[in-house]
């Protein structure tokens, strides 16, 4: 404590510091407002799904009659489909004799609930041994360790020879648009799935088989549609900001050590 007391530090005049703190608050500002956005984008199209698909209050919904099956009452017309028909798990993995010469790997702990927080680039010499899971635009992530944390995000637009770990699992929608994948498989009553279909007690942890035998309510083709089509452009919105971010962040970083 004493030689943290002792140390010696710079001190600009206060109206210095006061403009110093006023550049690099306009940033937080910027950083926060985004952020603000990005949330209320997301809770609309949460919101829309709920609303659509687990309440039933879709276009159309009045006088639709419910009819019984395995989840219960559901509206006439939808069915209940295994996550394995309409999406594929782990569908691709790196091959190491034709691996690029350079990578940006998805670690398990860069998974948050709702986002991607980092990529790291590696050579692929340099690459951890569980970077091989190939990743594309619209896929989910979902973290096969510990299910309860919610460690799930969906992939926008990544960069060419993007690499998961292997313990994450990687859902490709194939018959259904990947928002509805992704809103279908972060709800409550998945994640409640997963965590109760999860073994090992230290690291409780599902495997892709867990993934593939979930029950998933599918509404007709024409409502997956219009959801598609309401949702999408909040996505790409959402990944916009998140770019807007990751560079306002970037910027503020250089200028930190400059003002001061």
């Amino acid at each position: 404590l004493d030689i943290l007391r002792n140390f010696e530090v710079p001190l600009p005049t206060l109206p210095v510091q006061r403009r110093i703190a006023g550049i690099l608050s306009a940033y937080d500002d910027l950083i926060e407002s985004s952020q603000r956005r990005i949330r209320i984008l997301e809770a609309m199209a949460r919101a829309l799904y709920r609303e659509w698909f687990i309440h039933f209050r879709f276009p159309g919904h009045e006088g639709h009659p419910l009819v019984a099956s395995p989840l219960g009452e559901i509206p006439k017309g939808w069915a209940v489909k295994k996550l394995g028909d309409v999406a594929d798990v782990n569908r691709a993995q790196i091959n190491t004799r034709t691996a690029p010469e350079e990578l940006h790997y998805i670690d398990i702990s860069s998974v948050s609930p709702g986002q991607i927080d980092s990529i790291t680039t590696y050579a692929f010499a340099d690459a951890p041994g569980r970077a091989r899971r190939i990743v594309q635009h619209g896929d989910v992530l979902w973290s096969c360790v510990r299910p309860n944390r919610r460690s799930h995000a969906q992939v926008m637009h990544p960069e060419a020879h993007t690499i998961a770990s292997t313990g994450l699992a990687v859902l490709t929608a194939t018959q259904v648009p990947f928002p509805f994948l992704y809103f279908a498989t972060t709800t409550d009553d998945f994640v409640g799935y997963l965590t109760n279909n999860a073994t090992g007690a230290a690291y409780p942890a599902v495997t892709a088989a867990t993934f593939e035998k979930a029950d998933l309510l599918i509404p007709p083709a024409p409502l997956l549609k219009l959801f598609s089509d309401a949702t999408i452009p909040m996505a790409e919105q959402v990944h916009t900001l998140q770019r807007q971010i990751q560079n306002l962040h970037r910027t503020r970083d250089l200028l930190l050590p400059r003002l001061l």
